[in-house]
Parts: structure tokens; C-alpha cells; sequence
């Protein structure tokens, strides 16, 4: 096996704002993925190529070591062909957070294209690479791959090992992967999953042969209309009617579908942002992942970070914002609403669990409207610091959730999502690539 060429260079040309560094990686040309090009999200370390993960404080950045995700994709063949822009410190409802600049959608370049990691769903979608590896902590893998018109799976809680990926908050930590097909995701979680001994999110995961359930059909399962993700107070009616009618399809393909109410899906943001709030500051710019008593993968992200208070009136809003509620909500309550928030994260674990015992899987939309306008510079702080809905809660309870669009409504993708059992991703690729198959969402 020869040792990868770990040369970079600035992209020249770069409509979409999406590419912060473009390379060529590969260590061997056989292997599931031979010949595939992957992008990752520029909080993944790769060795010898920069790192900025969307902050100006990281300019000059270099890992000297790869994450264990990156060693799995070069061992199957893949081609690694750059770093994919993503939002300030991973913190954004949308795509303008980026010290380099905006990331637009592919199908509108005035629309965001998605949350974190908004370059990977964007270079996807543009058909700039085969297939980029995403993280998700409030649904950065789900909803670029909603507003920009993709496949996107966030896995159960710890199947994907997260060593060597900056982190945000490690209870709400998910790596993987973004396509253009579900097949090309199957094969890409293939690579992925499985034991790493740095990584403690990791609980015995259950890895499957997933291209195997790629049948075309869904006869049989069950899937349940989740009723709390519609009609909410940011639903467009046209996302609501899209996804409905998407399930009508699982209908007509053989699915036994109907309306369920899960309460507590509408209580998921709201136990969401304490463990945001106060969980992700510490993480993220004092410790940069390095917890007390964890198995520790690299210390250059540590060193990097060490001097943020000399650079906070760079972060963005939503960096502002959590950095000054997480300290107020520590200092206020002494960590008790974190620790309450974990409490409650059991319980909203529990509701979904007993759906999924009646249901195979869970449907919704995946975001509740479609792409919204890249915010100027004096748009309202709410604009500019909006936050997902149907998809964080299932950040806290580690349910694993795909993003598959639907259909086009005013020129952008709609995406339904489909919610599964921990660790039964096969059950979500075989809906996800019978409607595939059978639909063609564009037309939709």
C-alpha cells in the first residue's frame, strides 16, 4: 500500500462557496469504494491538509493525524478529494456562518443549502463528488441533504466512531454519509461503522451487510405518520402535502401506512437546548473533545483552539449565543438543567421506542420548509440564528434518521425522513430505495 499524497490546493472555481481545500487522496485502488470521490466536512482531520472547520480563529490549522472515519474510507478505495466548507464551529440553522463566506444551494444560489454541513449536501447534489462524509448534532447530515436534494443518513448513536472529528457535544455527536443514490449510502456506511477503542460514545455497535436490504420493496413494514412533525409553527403547507404524499406512495408499494402522535416529539427542541447550551461550550473550545478520562486520539485540535477568547467577536452569532447561555445556565443553575435535560432525554427515548415497537419506522418531514433565504447582513438575529425542529431530537436520543427527498416544490427539494430502531438502519434503506426506485422525486 503506498502512502497517500497528502498535497492540497485552494479550488479554482468554486460557485457554490461549498469546497474550502481540494486534494487527491488514495491508498489503494481496490476495495468497495475503489474510485469513489468523497468530500469531507471540514471538522474531520485529514493529515497534512488544512482544517479551518469554518472558523477564522483555525486559519493555518493542519492535522498531523487522520480520523479513524478517513483511515476506513482510503482502506475501501476511496478517493478523498477535499475538505467541504461547514458552518462556524458546526453551530447553524442554515449556511451563512462560514468565515470563508456563504454555501448556497445548488437549485436557488440565494437559498441556503443546509445546516453544518452545508458544503457536503451542496457538493453532493451538485454532482462535485460521489458521496461526502457529514456530522450531525441537531441534523447537519439531514437537512443539507433536505434543502439541497440528497440522501442523507445521521446512524444510531455511536455505530459511526467519531475519533478524530471536532466535536460538539459527545451525547449529540453522529458522523455519516451524504449521497446522491441510497445505494451509494448503503456502501458508504458499509466502510464506516464498527468498534474503535478511542471513541467511548461507542456501546457495542451493530453493524449490517445494508446493501442487502436493498430489495425494492417495502410490502409490510409499517410506518408511522408521525403527527407532531407537521403543521407547526414553521410548516409551509407545500412541505406538509409533499411528505404526505410520499407516504401515500409507501401506501401504494405495499407499507401498511397511518397517522400516529408521539406528545412528546414537540417537546424534543426545547430538551434539546439545555444539553446544547451547556454541554457544547466546555467540549468545544475548552477541552476541543479531549474529555477527562476519555482515550485521547490528538492534541493539535486542543492547541488550536486554546487562545478563542482572543478571537470571540469572531464567532458567529450562534457561537455568541450559546458560549454566553451556556455560562449564564451554568453559573445560574449549577449544571442541574443539563443533568435534568439528560433525565428527560430517557423519557423522549422511551415515546419513540414505543411507537417503533408498533411501527417499523417513523415519517415526517425532514425540515418543516424548505430552503430559506441566505440572511443579509442585518437580518434579525432570529433569522440568522434559527434552529432545527423535527430532526435534533433525535440527536439526543441516538434513533438512527435519513433524509430522502420527495419531491420539488418552487424549485427547491422537499425531504421526508424516515426514523428507525437503534441500529436497524437496514429497515430504513429498504423504504428509502423502494420509493427510489419506484419515484422520481424530481417529478414529484
Amino acid at each position: 500500500m503506498r502512502e497517500a499524497d497528502r498535497s492540497w490546493h485552494e479550488p479554482a472555481d468554486n460557485p457554490l462557496g461549498a469546497w474550502y481545500v481540494q486534494c487527491r487522496m488514495q491508498t489503494r485502488t481496490d476495495g468497495p469504494l475503489a474510485g469513489r470521490t468523497v468530500a469531507l466536512k471540514d471538522s474531520v482531520c485529514l493529515a497534512g491538509v488544512p482544517m479551518m472547520h469554518g472558523a477564522a480563529m483555525l486559519r493555518g490549522f493542519i492535522p498531523t493525524q487522520d480520523a479513524t472515519v478517513v483511515t476506513r474510507l482510503l482502506d475501501a478505495g476511496a478517493v478523498i478529494t477535499g475538505k467541504a466548507h461547514c458552518e462556524g464551529f458546526s453551530f447553524s440553522g442554515g449556511s451563512h456562518t462560514c468565515a470563508a463566506g456563504p454555501v448556497r444551494n445548488p437549485h436557488n444560489h440565494q437559498r441556503s443549502s443546509g445546516r453544518s454541513s452545508s458544503g457536503c449536501g451542496a457538493l453532493v447534489a451538485a454532482g462535485e463528488v460521489d458521496m461526502a462524509l457529514a456530522g450531525d448534532q441537531g441534523g447537519s447530515i439531514r437537512m443539507p441533504a433536505s434543502w439541497s436534494g440528497a440522501y442523507g443518513l445521521k446512524p444510531t448513536h455511536g455505530l459511526v466512531p467519531y475519533t478524530g472529528i471536532a466535536p460538539v457535544e459527545a451525547t449529540f455527536d453522529h458522523a455519516g454519509p451524504i449521497t446522491a443514490n441510497v445505494t451509494d449510502n448503503a456502501l458508504m456506511l458499509e466502510v464506516l461503522p464498527g468498534e474503535d477503542e478511542l471513541d467511548p460514545r461507542q456501546r457495542n455497535p451493530i453493524t449490517h451487510p445494508y446493501r442487502q436490504a436493498l430489495t425494492g420493496e417495502c410490502a409490510g413494514l409499517r410506518v408511522g405518520v408521525l403527527r407532531e412533525g407537521f403543521g407547526t409553527a414553521a410548516s409551509e403547507p407545500d412541505v406538509d402535502a409533499a411528505v404526505r404524499a410520499a407516504a401515500d406512495s409507501l401506501h401504494r408499494l405495499g407499507a401498511t401506512v397511518e397517522e400516529i402522535s408521539v406528545p412528546a416529539h414537540a417537546l424534543g427542541p426545547d430538551i434539546v437546548a439545555p444539553i446544547i447550551l451547556e454541554g457544547a461550550p466546555p467540549q468545544l473550545m475548552f477541552e476541543a473533545g479531549l474529555t477527562a478520562n476519555w482515550h485521547h486520539h490528538g492534541t493539535g485540535l486542543l492547541d488550536a483552539t486554546r487562545g478563542w477568547r482572543d478571537h470571540a467577536d469572531e464567532f458567529s452569532e450562534s457561537v455568541k449565543i450559546t458560549m454566553i447561555g451556556g455560562a449564564l445556565f451554568r453559573r445560574r443553575y449549577g449544571g442541574q438543567l443539563y443533568s435534568k435535560a439528560l433525565n428527560l432525554v430517557r423519557a423522549l427515548r422511551g415515546a419513540y421506542d414505543e411507537a417503533l415497537g408498533r411501527h417499523d419506522l417513523l415519517l415526517l418531514p425532514t425540515m418543516p420548509m424548505k430552503a430559506t433565504p441566505l440572511p443579509s447582513e442585518d437580518s434579525p438575529r432570529e433569522v440568522i440564528t434559527h434552529r432545527a425542529v423535527n430532526t435534533c431530537p433525535f440527536n439526543a436520543t441516538g434513533h438512527p434518521a435519513m433524509s430522502v427527498p420527495c419531491a420539488l416544490r418552487d424549485g427547491l427539494p422537499v425531504g421526508r425522513m424516515l426514523v428507525g430502531r437503534h441500529f436497524d438502519e437496514p429497515t430504513i434503506y429498504r423504504a428509502a430505495h423502494a420509493y427510489e426506485q419506484a419515484q422520481d422525486w424530481t417529478t414529484q
